[in-house]
């Protein structure tokens, strides 16, 4: 990852530069090389392990051990979190490059992306600057990412109804499930809730959905009744209807099932059900409806 000098390393650990060497004398870490002029010169990835670890313990022999047993390993969503807590885009970037090395797009935004903005949310009322950050930059990479995803392969379309808000979790959440289904093949459209069920005819004709997914927590059950029942007139029951996220409140009996609560998996469980037969997919539905 590259050495800087011991300025540049105390900088990024927030101490000054005699804390930082009496951390050196007394853990013997972050372990420094020394230039031919003898300067020292410390590995950014054990500095940036240290700083997470910090971050994370608050207390420096506890995070020097943390630090040392984690190595700088992979990129995780809590070095995800520390660049954003120091509103570093350029930081942010690097850890998404790097998972992007190891993991899928999708891994990447399961288990690196959508939990490093997550944990800046601890009263989940979208508060603080840093999560503001946080999310205006998730949301443009997930953008970014949709657009060069791979063409749809399959003929299937999937209609996304998003009633969440900017700076909503569940938004970056309907942007994610948006992203894994383009990149499995399916003709995928996003479209809000805000709208008159009266003028989606033309998207329902040009998409012919096999699913509607509903998201978001900002709807009216009335509202998201209107949505469904317009793309069943025109589409017909075979448009299957799929909860992500709890758009439906949990009370009462619902006969809509629900997918999984991470994008991933909540894609996988609707290419499943996709992949059956109209026919047994109806079936299965019908019988679930009695069985409740």
């Amino acid at each position: 990852m590259g050495c800087i000098r011991t300025n540049a390393a105390a900088a990024m650990l927030g101490v000054s530069p005699n804390t930082l060497r009496s951390w050196e004398r007394r853990f013997g870490f972050p372990e420094p090389q020394r230039t031919a002029g003898g300067h020292r010169q410390f590995d950014l990835g054990q500095i940036e392990a240290l700083r997470c670890a910090f971050e994370e313990t608050h207390n420096i022999s506890s995070a020097v051990a943390l630090a040392r047993e984690r190595g700088t390993g992979p990129a995780t969503s809590s070095r995800l979190r520390s660049a954003f807590s120091r509103f570093d885009e350029a930081g942010a970037d690097a850890v998404l490059e790097e998972s992007l090395a190891v993991r899928s797009v999708e891994r990447t935004v399961d288990e690196v992306l959508l939990p490093g903005v997550e944990a800046l949310d601890a009263e989940g009322e979208g508060a603080g600057p840093e999560y503001g950050f946080a999310w205006r930059w998730a949301t443009g990479w997930l953008a970014a990412a949709t657009r060069v995803a791979p063409a749809a392969t399959r003929r299937e379309g999937v209609l996304v109804f998003d009633s969440s808000a900017p700076c909503d979790m569940d938004a970056l959440h309907a942007q994610a499930l948006e992203l894994c289904l383009r990149r499995r093949g399916l003709r995928t459209l996003s479209l809000t809730v805000a709208m008159d069920p009266s003028r989606l005819t033309r998207a329902l004709h040009a998409l012919a959905p096999r699913a509607v997914v509903l998201t978001g927590r900002r709807a009216s059950l009335d509202g998201l009744g209107r949505l469904v029942y317009t793309a069943r007139r025109v589409g017909g029951d075979a448009v299957a209807v799929y909860d992500f996220r709890g758009a439906l409140p949990t009370a009462g009996a619902s006969t809509v099932p629900r997918l999984g609560d991470a994008p991933m998996a909540a894609c996988e469980q609707l290419v499943d059900a996709l992949d059956e037969p109209v026919a047994v997919a109806a079936e299965r539905r019908t019988l679930t409806a009695v069985a409740r």
